[in-house]
């Protein structure tokens, strides 16, 4: 699947929900299923700043796509990394460099998170696209 139509699946996901807190458990589930990143590269080179919880990140490349793994210690956090592996992860580093996160305007997910939690989003979408660009300039 293409980045766009697994942004329109997240979307469609969470037209299901009528509030806010149904979508917080939806979120906190997705994040039981995170592919969760090995001991050995929960290290300081791939934690993520400005991030009110600790978050790493880190990514695989293979056959020209970018697997990520990640985790957090905030179940919430845990929760909005795996949508954006959900979205990035299986993808080319010139399509994840070249998107635009629409999902997340679509769903409200930063008008309801708090000011800091929203500045983490941002960082890890940053993050993502940093690895991106590094994988793409190291392959070109």
């Amino acid at each position: 699947m293409t980045i766009e139509e697994i942004q329109k699946e997240i979307i469609e996901d969470f037209d299901l929900f009528e509030d806010w807190m149904q979508r917080y458990e939806f979120i906190i589930d997705t994040g039981k299923s995170l592919p969760l990143i090995s001991d050995q590269n929960k290290s300081d080179d791939n934690l993520i700043k400005g991030c009110q919880s600790k978050v790493w990140i880190y990514a695989d490349y293979e056959n020209g796509k970018l697997i990520f793994s990640a985790d957090s210690d905030a179940i919430l956090t845990k929760g909005i990394i795996s949508l954006l592996l959900r979205v990035y992860s299986q993808q080319t580093p010139k399509d994840i460099l070249e998107a635009d996160p629409f999902f997340i305007d679509e769903i409200g997910l930063k008008e309801h998170l708090s000011p800091t939690r929203a500045n983490g989003l941002l960082s890890m979408i940053k993050q993502i696209k940093l690895l991106a660009l590094a994988y793409q300039t190291k392959n070109s």
